[in-house]
Formats: structure tokens, C-alpha cells, sequence
């Protein structure tokens, strides 16, 4: 039986190492909070604007805009070096289980990464390695985050190395 992280990795078409070069580097450190705020704000302008695909925008139909724009950079600061800000205000991040209510297939997954890879690229203080690295960190939490959701009928509880965070470097 294959594990999340397996499933993942060949899904999304990146490997483990990959996924997780960001710990390599505190991203926090190296790009700020502002950048973060940034990047999440056109992530979720792209969301809430989405005109093309109505059936992805629906999944965020009841989330406040900017609720799910500080939930995001808060987790994201928290993920890649900065201060725990999301379980500090929100509880451990348990990406499975917070993202349990949403149907989050290949196709949903997809949309979410087009949507991002757009976002980090009109985000200009990201640089071009920072840029790599975290879109292989989405592109395999996406798929993490499917195979997650094949979960759904069972009651397991599932370590997720996604949600981990790394003790800040101030």
C-alpha cells in the first residue's frame, strides 16, 4: 500500500527531497512577512476572481476573503521559518482535516496550483529559487492533500510532515 507522501510524489511529479527543500532555507528569513502577505493576497484575488472555472471559486464560497488570505500567510510564515502565527491563533494546522469539508481532487488541485504558480509569479520580491522551491513544497502538498482526501471514509489520523513547523530563527 502506498503511503500520502508516495501517492504525492507521484501525482504531483515531485519527489519527497523536493517537496521539502524548503527547509533548506528559512524562507521566512529571506523573504519577510510583507511577502507572504503578498503572496497570499494574489493567490486569493485570483481565487474570488476566478471567472473561468465557477466550480472552483464555489469551494470558497463561504470563506471571508480575507480570512482564508491570513489563514494562508499565517500558515505559510509558520511552514517556512517564521513564528508559529497560524498555531498560535488557529491550533495545529492538520492540512487533512482542516481541508475535509472541501472536495479536493486532481482537478481541484490543478486550479489551486495555476492559481498560485500565477500569484508567485506576480509577486515580485519572490526570487526565482524561493519560487521553485515553494511550488514544488504546493505542487506535492496539493496532491498530498488528494490523496488526504481519499481518506475521508476513515477514521485514521495521519502524521503530516506538510504541517510541520520549523522553530522560528529570529
Amino acid at each position: 500500500m502506498q503511503t500520502l507522501q508516495e501517492k504525492a510524489s507521484q501525482w504531483s511529479g515531485v519527489d519527497t527531497a523536493d517537496a521539502f527543500a524548503i527547509d533548506d532555507t528559512n524562507l521566512f528569513q529571506k523573504l519577510g512577512l510583507q511577502t507572504f502577505i503578498n503572496l497570499s493576497t494574489n493567490f486569493y484575488t485570483r481565487v474570488y476572481d476566478d471567472e473561468e472555472e465557477e466550480w472552483f471559486r464555489s469551494i470558497f464560497s463561504n470563506s471571508k476573503k480575507e480570512e482564508a488570505i491570513q489563514n494562508q500567510y499565517e500558515f505559510f510564515v509558520q511552514r517556512m521559518g517564521g513564528p508559529p502565527l497560524y498555531s498560535q491563533r488557529k491550533g495545529h494546522p492538520a492540512l487533512i482535516a482542516r481541508h475535509r469539508p472541501f472536495p479536493v481532487t486532481h482537478q481541484a488541485a490543478e486550479r489551486w496550483l495555476y492559481h498560485m504558480e500565477k500569484a508567485l509569479e506576480s509577486t515580485p520580491d519572490i526570487d526565482a529559487d524561493s519560487r521553485v522551491k515553494m511550488m514544488n513544497f504546493f505542487r506535492h502538498t496539493a496532491f498530498f492533500l488528494v490523496a488526504g482526501d481519499e481518506l475521508k471514509t476513515q477514521k485514521q489520523q495521519i502524521p503530516c510532515k506538510h504541517a510541520a513547523s520549523k522553530p522560528a530563527e529570529l
